[in-house]
């Protein structure tokens, strides 16, 4: 997390003298500064300082080093358990076959009837995959 913090710290500094540079340069070949890219490259450095600040506050309060920033740790001590996945599930693909068709009658000439026809696959889909673990071999 230390390289984190570097890093973003190292981005603010970098978009704020990026943005003085950038309102002086404007004002130097037009006179005038052109205030939206200089507030925009400013707040761009704001927004990096509130992400570094808050790494850093993170750090603080965790008390300890983390596994990415010891030394002598392996890539196994920073594998943590994500969750269950069913590798044998075939819910996934018919929800992205139905949202798929869903979106491209909404994005092909507002074909609303392959919307309205791919809508109950969605639904299906969903509740299918929701309670995939209720019923046959793999019940609860």
């Amino acid at each position: 997390m230390k390289s984190n913090i570097v890093i973003f710290w190292i981005l603010t500094v970098y978009l704020v003298v990026l943005a003085a540079v950038y309102t002086v340069w404007n004002m130097l070949s037009h006179g005038y500064p052109e205030w939206a890219g200089s507030t925009a490259i400013l707040l761009s450095g704001g927004l990096t300082g509130f992400i570094a600040s808050y790494l850093m506050l993170v750090q603080r309060k965790q008390g300890g080093v983390l596994v990415e920033d010891r030394d002598d740790s392996d890539i196994d001590d920073g594998d943590p358990e994500l969750g269950e996945f069913s590798p044998w599930s075939w819910w996934p693909i018919v929800l992205a076959f139905g949202a798929s068709l869903v979106v491209l009658g909404l994005c092909i000439g507002f074909n609303f009837w392959l919307s309205f026809l791919s809508l109950p696959v969605v639904i299906v889909a969903v509740v299918g995959w929701v309670y995939e673990y209720y019923r046959g071999n793999f019940a609860r």
